[in-house]
């Protein structure tokens, strides 16, 4: 995961970076935890101030390329870790004074024009969708899951309102074929009853089963509760999002935080005594005119910031309760899984 990438210059651009600089604040020195390095755009910003320090992560191994480069430029100065937003908390970072942590949830180009990957439909072959460390691709489960949990994972994560039609073609085709890329485009585009001439029909599709196979729901809620506990007071999370889904979470998650709230709407109001975040902008950032004539990829972009108000660690959330719904769509390959072992 990374910035977006403008396709005819496939040039790299860490989206919102001037803004993330200015929230974050690395003149003034501390550890940052970049969770998305990619390319490593902002992190190079970053270490560009003096008395910096940055822990990048990312799932996709071939983020060590880039990384390995950093380790030998500014040594003890950048530290990589190939490990997904969950195993956040199992960094060791009793003496680092961590800053900031930072999330950027877009792909970059190179990942969606890997064919190896197979995030686009654009792609031939093996339907892979897989970003690094994995327990299935897309094509497992395309070709094993039931009809009805297909159906749900294109409602809920692509907002497919033909999802029922593709699920139920899907596994009418797979009795005679295994489905790959091509052969999934096909069966969209036959499903549609209404055709969108303005998007791609199967936009939708694929980014429901991106986000099943690759937990990002589940590894976003556990990704902002490990950020919000490494934070040291005045630390800064920062997250931008892409699409409404994610969005939402993010929203949910800082608002819930930062402002006193009942437990239900019957109940009164309870005064706490402190809130874990400081909301200084209630509405997200997004490009500017300039960011968005250079790289017009950045567009559906949203940056959303809270600052941490004490050190206190043990916190409570009810985000996994406000999206239960979604982490148990996502754990279908579970059984997914079981029956490929």
């Amino acid at each position: 995961m990374d910035a977006a990438i403008t396709p005819m210059m496939q040039k790299h651009y860490p989206v919102l970076l001037k803004e993330i600089i200015s929230i974050i604040s690395p003149q003034y020195g501390g550890t940052f935890i970049d969770c998305t390095f990619g390319q490593g755009g902002y992190t190079k910003k970053i270490l560009e101030f003096d008395k910096t320090r940055v822990i990048a992560l990312d799932r996709d191994a071939e983020s060590k390329k880039v990384a390995l480069k950093l380790e030998e430029k500014f040594e003890d100065r950048f530290k990589f870790k190939n490990i997904k937003f969950s195993q956040l908390k199992n960094l060791k970072l009793k003496n680092e004074n961590v800053r900031g942590v930072l999330f950027d949830l877009g792909y970059s180009f190179t990942q969606i024009k890997d064919p190896k990957k197979g995030l686009s439909f654009d792609s031939i072959g093996k339907l892979n969708m897989q970003l690094g460390l994995n327990s299935f691709s897309a094509e497992e489960a395309i070709n094993k899951l039931e009809q009805n949990d297909l159906e749900k994972i294109f409602k809920f994560f692509g907002d497919e309102k033909e999802g029922k039609f593709i699920a139920k073609n899907i596994v009418k085709q797979r009795i005679n074929k295994k489905i790959d890329t091509q052969g999934l485009v096909k069966i969209i585009d036959n499903s549609k009853r209404r055709k969108n001439f303005r998007v791609n029909n199967s936009t939708k599709a694929f980014q429901a089963l991106r986000i099943f196979v690759n937990k990002e729901i589940s590894e976003l809620i556990y990704g902002l509760i490990n950020a919000a506990k490494i934070l040291k007071k005045d630390g800064v999370l920062a997250v931008v999002t892409f699409h409404s889904l994610e969005d939402k979470i993010v929203k949910y998650f800082l608002k819930s935080l930062s402002e006193n709230k009942s437990v239900s709407r019957y109940t009164p109001l309870t005064k706490q005594t402190d809130t874990l975040f400081h909301l200084t902008k209630k509405k997200p950032i997004t490009p500017n005119e300039d960011e968005l004539s250079e790289n017009p990829p950045s567009r559906s972009a949203k940056l959303r910031f809270a600052i941490k108000k004490t050190d206190f660690f043990d916190f409570e959330t009810d985000i996994e309760d406000q999206f239960k719904n979604l982490i148990d769509i996502e754990n279908f390959g579970e059984k997914l899984w079981k029956r490929l072992v």
